[in-house]
C-alpha cells in the first residue's frame, strides 16, 4: 500500500528539528529510516533544495526554502508528484504560521511541535488520494518536477550512521553539474550589509561612467593618458568583486576582500588629479565599509549534534 508514513520540519543551517509527526511504527525498516533522517538533517546546507533518497522499500523526500527543510518518509511506490505536493503544503502553512525570526532564534528541539496537528491532517488527506482535491496543484507540481527533477541521493553518499562521511554531490539530474565541493552558506544578511552592497554597486557604476567619459576624452584629445581609463575600469571591477564576495562564499574570502580594497585605494590614489577630496573619501570609505561587512558575514558554523 502506498502511503506517507511520517514527516518533519528541520532548520537547514544546523539540523535543529522544529516539528515532526508522531510515529508509532517501531519496525526495523522505520528505525533505519530515522537514522537516515538524522544523517540528512546534518547535510541539508550542502544539498540542493529538492532531493530524494531511496532506501529499499521506503523513500525520503525533502524540500528546503528560507532556511527550513520539510522532510517526509513514504513507501517506495508512493507517487513522487504527490510527495512533493505534500511537502509544498507543509512549507506554505509553516511559513504562514511562523515568521523567520522565530525559526532563526529557536534554541530547543521541537519548539513548534504543535505544527504536528497540521502535518497529521495533511498526511491523512494525502493518504486518501480518492478524496484529494488538489488536481491543479498536482498538475503544476508535475510540470515543475519534469523541468527540474529532484536530486537523487544514494545511500552510499551518506556514509555510515556513526561516522558521517562527506557527501560528494555529483550530477544534478538533468540540470547540469554541481561542484563536488559543498556550497557553504553564509550568515543571514544584515541591514548594514545591504547598505554596503548598494553603495559598492553605486561606486562601481560611477567608475564605469567616468571610464566611458575618459574614453571619449581620449578619442577627442590625443594627448590624454589612457592609464586613467584603466584605473576607472579597475575600480569598477574591484567594486563589483566586493559585491560578489559579500554574497557568495569562496576560498580565501577575507584575504581577497582586503586585496580588493587595496586595489580600490590604489586606483583612487592614481585618480587623485581627476577627483576632489570628497569623492576620494567617499570611494575609499565605501570600500572599507564593504570590506568590513564581508569580514563580518562569515560562513554558518558546523551543525551541532541534535538528537533527531
Amino acid at each position: 500500500m502506498s502511503m506517507i508514513l511520517s514527516a518533519s520540519v528541520v532548520r537547514v543551517r544546523d539540523g535543529l528539528p522544529l516539528s515532526a509527526s508522531t510515529d508509532y511504527d517501531q519496525s526495523t525498516g522505520m528505525q533505519e529510516c530515522r537514522k537516515y533522517f538524522k544523517m540528512l538533517s546534518k547535510k541539508l546546507s550542502q544539498l540542493p533544495d529538492r532531493c530524494t533518497l531511496k532506501t529499499g522499500q521506503y523513500n525520503i523526500n525533502f524540500i528546503s526554502s528560507l532556511g527550513v527543510s520539510y522532510m517526509m518518509l513514504c513507501t517506495e511506490n508512493y507517487p513522487s508528484v504527490l510527495a512533493f505536493c505534500f511537502l509544498d503544503e507543509l512549507q506554505k502553512e509553516f511559513i504562514t504560521t511562523y515568521n523567520m525570526m522565530k525559526t532563526n532564534t529557536a534554541i530547543r528541539p521541537y519548539c513548534f511541535i504543535e505544527f504536528d496537528n497540521f502535518i497529521q491532517r495533511t498526511k491523512q488527506r494525502y493518504n486518501n488520494t480518492r478524496s484529494l482535491s488538489t488536481k491543479m496543484n498536482l498538475a503544476d507540481m508535475q510540470t515543475e518536477i519534469k523541468l527540474r527533477p529532484p536530486y537523487q541521493i544514494s545511500v552510499s553518499e551518506l556514509g555510515s550512521a556513526n561516522g558521517f562521511s562527506h557527501i560528494s554531490v555529483g550530477e544534478y539530474k538533468n540540470t547540469g553539474k554541481i561542484s563536488a565541493a559543498p556550497h557553504q552558506r553564509l550568515e543571514p544578511v544584515t541591514l548594514p550589509g545591504i547598505v554596503s552592497f548598494v553603495l559598492s554597486l553605486l561606486c562601481g557604476a560611477l567608475n564605469l561612467i567616468r571610464g566611458f567619459h575618459a574614453i571619449e576624452s581620449l578619442l577627442q584629445n590625443e594627448g590624454e593618458d589612457f592609464s586613467y581609463v584603466i584605473a576607472f575600469f579597475l575600480g569598477t571591477v574591484a567594486c563589483l568583486y566586493q559585491c560578489y564576495l559579500f554574497v557568495y562564499y569562496t576560498g580565501w574570502r577575507n584575504a581577497k576582500s582586503f586585496l580588493t580594497f587595496g586595489l580600490i585605494c590604489l586606483c583612487n590614489m592614481y585618480l587623485y588629479e581627476l577627483r576632489n577630496l570628497w569623492q576620494l573619501f567617499f570611494h575609499v570609505t565605501v570600500g572599507a565599509f564593504s570590506t568590513l561587512q564581508i569580514r563580518l558575514r562569515q560562513p554558518q558554523g558546523k551543525s551541532p549534534d541534535y538528537n533527531v
